[in-house]
């Protein structure tokens, strides 16, 4: 079994606005009262002058940091997932995404991971109501050093952006190194069977189930999408034609999230078999991270039945070669 280093998303967020900090004046950062728990905190006491607490009022977060954009800043707004996109949706939508600006909205606490603050803060839509947006682009980071270089990397798009970030410990998949490249899915690992195309929490998951496959003669290519909007259409048809075949892994709901946009993809340019492993219609609940991925069908053994039941399936019980 494979052991990693764990690590929190929200650090590698809190790092990257020091450096942008530290080298551009442009930068500033609001929060709504969860400084502590978004970790802008770090920003605040390093340029107080620079930071903005809305208080517990999100829609004027998204409000006055739309004004700032407007004056040339590049602006970091940041809450909980749930409050971002579902409490703020109209100042996200008509004041941010309709003008074009430059806010950068990094959600914290997105998912079923939440955990014990149950189903008011578990973010289960967020991906898909971004998605849907015009003009905002979505990235979800699957360690500290991608959402890390991710950060760093929406600051100077231009336009807004949606970078979603959890709340657990997650392991730590790259290094110092890494490089973010934003808008081209990445291959983690190569394979000739069947195509599993993870984000976020879910990709060392996916990671998890592809050991676990090989171990019964099943290859699977596992894809990060790190990058949900704009897709990769290229790289992911790619994966697409040499395997036949896709899994798509989320940890939120398949309506409208990762698997619908994979699937989108597919049904216009190469349709073919397919599974969404994804919270199905749900709302979430409380209780532990690691036993709600369980209790919600989205860990290792559920990814990697998904892909079994596809390579099977249609194939006499042998992988397609």
């Amino acid at each position: 079994m494979t052991e990693w280093e764990l690590r929190n998303t929200r650090d590698g967020y809190a790092e990257a606005l020091l450096e942008l900090g530290e080298k551009d004046p442009r930068i500033v950062v609001l929060d709504a009262d969860l400084a502590k728990s978004t970790q802008t905190e770090k920003f605040k006491l390093r340029f107080p002058e620079r930071f903005v607490d809305c208080g517990v009022a999100e829609q004027n977060l998204m409000a006055t940091a739309a004004g700032l954009a407007a004056t040339g800043k590049i602006v970091f707004a940041s809450t909980f997932a749930i409050f971002a996109t579902g409490r703020a949706y109209d100042q996200v939508r008509n004041t941010i995404a309709y003008s074009d600006l430059n806010v950068k909205i990094c959600a914290s606490h997105g998912g079923i991971t939440v955990g014990e603050d149950g189903s008011s803060h578990q973010a289960l839509e967020d991906i898909t109501l971004m998605r849907a947006v015009p003009r905002m682009k979505v990235v979800v980071p699957a360690d500290y050093f991608e959402a890390r270089e991710a950060v760093k990397a929406v600051a100077y798009l231009d336009g807004p952006a949606y970078v979603r970030l959890g709340r657990p410990k997650v392991p730590v998949l790259f290094g110092e190194d890494y490089r973010f490249r934003f808008g081209k899915a990445l291959v983690m690992r190569p394979g000739r069977d069947v195509t599993v195309i993870a984000c976020g929490y879910l990709l060392h998951k996916a990671l998890l189930a592809a050991e676990e496959l090989s171990g019964e003669g099943i290859e699977a290519e596992v894809i990060n999408l790190h990058t949900v909007k704009p897709l990769d259409r290229e790289g992911l048809l790619e994966s697409a034609a040499r395997t036949g075949r896709v899994v798509t892994c989320e940890e939120h709901t398949v309506h409208g999230g990762v698997g619908s946009a994979v699937a989108e993809l597919l049904a216009e340019e190469m349709p073919l078999p397919m599974r969404m492993v994804g919270i199905r219609d749900r709302f979430g609940t409380s209780g532990a991270a690691e036993e709600l991925v369980e209790h919600y069908g989205l860990g290792a053994r559920h990814i990697a039945e998904a892909a079994r039941r596809l390579c099977h399936g249609d194939n006499g019980g042998k992988p397609r070669r």
